[in-house]
């Protein structure tokens, strides 16, 4: 198996049209590229805010930027793991998962940002180590979670639109990069 294996765009099929939006943010024909890439941006994104910074909230009850750290950390386990169990064949069902829940449990706010930032970049390592691990058979396998079916290479694009989603967010919402 190759350890440079491309991930090719996802077939409408293989993911509800929720995941769509992510997906199509994703530039070029490679999600590993993209994974493997973006990460640095998203990084230097962060790098220069100060914990006071870090602390921002766009709006009453949104996120701060540190909570947003902690989410993406915590969608891409998610994902990964659903990659993990469809990716060695188990159809095994997967239930949801509520970020509005996730997210004040994982008290993010009470961490120094540059640990959030260093785990965001382990999880990323690791979902990189697991999509270097997978063959074609592998990527085209199915399964469903919280009740929708969909691909190992589908939850690779995920992956990559839902970073570039949330940077979106952090640089229109809260003025990061400008």
């Amino acid at each position: 198996m190759p350890a440079t294996l491309a991930i090719s765009r996802p077939a409408a099929d293989e993911h509800v049209e929720y995941y769509a939006k992510y997906i199509q943010l994703v530039p070029g024909d490679d999600a590993m590229e993209a994974l493997r890439s973006q990460i640095g941006d998203t990084v230097r994104l962060l790098q220069p805010l100060d914990e006071s910074r870090a602390l921002h909230r766009y709006a009453p009850g949104k996120w701060s930027i540190k909570e947003v750290v902690g989410h993406l950390a915590d969608a891409e386990r998610v994902f990964a793991y659903r990659a993990l169990r469809f990716g060695r064949a188990d159809a095994t069902p997967l239930p949801g998962f509520d970020e509005n829940t996730y997210v004040p449990a994982g008290r993010f706010d009470t961490r120094p940002l540059a640990e959030l930032v260093q785990e965001y970049e382990a999880v990323r390592a690791s979902s990189l180590a697991l999509f270097r691990g997978m063959d074609g058979e592998a990527l085209l396998r199915r399964g469903a979670a919280n009740g929708n079916p969909i691909s190992v290479r589908a939850l690779a694009w995920i992956l990559a639109g839902h970073e570039l989603h949330h940077r979106g967010i952090l640089t229109e919402r809260y003025g990061l990069g400008k």
